[in-house]
This record gives structure tokens, C-alpha cells and sequence, in this order.
């Protein structure tokens, strides 16, 4: 015996296309829902951006830096890992590449050719195995694109990236090791 007469086997279809709608709805509505607004308010005070700016892009970097076994600087005969360098892909909080971040010189640059350099201002802590947060004025962007009128840069949210624990002594100087890290960039414009 079936529980379907002729009249609700024409209503099952309906009732399936209405729920179909009010997924593809309550989904829509989801995706156009404002984005969450960046907050400086749990970061270190010596790495907030000043007031009069404004969130212009956040990237996600996820990449590596390149460490040197060299002479420490003013120690005769001691050695140490010195942070030669990053090469790191940016990406959006989708995960789609927006840019790259290498360098000396630290450069961040959009895929759109515009890049930018900059000065470190102040640096803290981020936990133990995590490379400081940094903040950085931005020099006047090369190129016209994403990057143009970037006033700061904030690296926050970090994980990894510290020295190597691998022993650097004179025996070794000169080797150098990759170590992996991931850090949020946040691009900053004047309000």
C-alpha cells in the first residue's frame, strides 16, 4: 500500500524545489552578509596603525624564510642564524593568491605588478615559535595597482618561522636552512 496518492506525489517535486530555494537562499544571504570588520583591539599597542587609516586588504602569507649561519655582529668567534630573507605567497581569505612577499628588500607585491617596501617601525612578541608581530610604513608604491597609497603593513596572527635549532657554529657558516611560517598581512590606506 502506498502512502502517495496522485495528489502528493505532484506536491513532493514542489516541496523539493521549495527547499532547494531556501538553501540557495539562506546561502546567498550568507555570502552577502557584511564581512567582519579587522580589529587592532587584542594586538600589542607598539603595533597598532594610527588612527586616520583604514583596512585596505588582508592576505594570508604562507611561505618560508631563508636563515644564514653567520658571524654575530660585535661577538669575535660567535656565530648565529640571521634571518636572510622571505619568499612567501599572499593570498586572499578565500585562498587564492593576490601576491608575493620576498625579498632583501622585504617588497610585498600584487599580482597586478604594483608593489610596495617599507620601514620596520616596531616589532612584539607572538609566542614561543612564532616570528614577532611587525608593523611597517609603507614607501610610496612602485606601479599603479592594489598597492598603491599603502600607508602600513601589520604582520599578525603568526605561526612558525623562528631560527632553525640546528647548531650554527664556525665549523658551519654560511650554511643556510628554510624554515616554514604563515602570517596575516594587513595592508592599511589613510581614511
Amino acid at each position: 500500500m502506498s502512502l502517495h496518492t496522485p495528489a502528493t506525489n505532484r506536491l513532493l517535486p514542489l516541496t523539493g524545489a521549495v527547499a532547494t530555494a531556501l538553501l540557495l537562499s539562506a546561502c546567498g544571504s550568507m555570502m552577502s552578509s557584511p564581512k567582519t570588520m579587522y580589529s587592532q583591539d587584542s594586538l600589542p599597542d607598539s603595533i597598532k596603525v594610527p588612527a586616520g587609516h583604514k583596512v585596505a586588504m588582508e592576505t594570508v602569507g604562507v611561505g618560508e624564510i631563508t636563515y644564514e649561519c653567520r658571524d654575530k655582529a660585535n661577538a669575535p668567534g660567535q656565530t648565529e642564524w640571521v634571518f636572510a630573507g622571505p619568499n612567501a605567497a599572499l593570498n586572499d581569505r578565500s585562498g587564492k593568491q593576490v601576491g608575493k612577499y620576498y625579498g632583501p628588500p622585504a617588497t610585498w607585491e600584487s599580482m597586478d605588478g604594483s608593489k610596495i617596501t617599507g620601514t620596520q617601525l616596531a616589532v612584539a612578541p607572538a609566542g614561543t615559535g612564532n616570528i614577532p608581530y611587525q608593523l611597517v610604513k609603507a614607501n610610496p608604491a612602485m606601479g599603479m595597482g592594489a598597492m598603491t597609497g599603502v600607508t602600513y603593513i601589520q604582520r599578525v596572527a603568526l605561526k612558525g618561522g623562528v631560527a632553525p635549532m640546528a647548531a650554527c657554529s664556525p665549523a658551519n657558516k654560511g650554511e643556510r636552512q628554510i624554515v616554514k611560517y604563515q602570517a596575516d598581512y594587513i595592508f592599511w590606506k589613510a581614511a
